[in-house]
């Protein structure tokens, strides 16, 4: 695998992480809008799990 490749791929990995924690922070937020403690405690485990804080 070339150098561009691997930095394409890198490039890709962190914006696809990027959008997954944008992703999660709405739902947390609108779980926490709407004062849903099981989907809060869900998707905060889920982001410890994933990683994404």
């Amino acid at each position: 695998m070339n150098n561009n490749t691997r930095k394409s791929l890198s490039k890709l990995n962190e914006v696809h992480k990027a959008n997954l924690e944008k992703r999660m922070q709405h739902r947390l937020e609108v779980a926490r809008s709407k004062g849903d403690e099981n989907l809060i405690r869900a998707l905060e485990a889920e982001m410890r799990v994933s990683n994404l804080h």
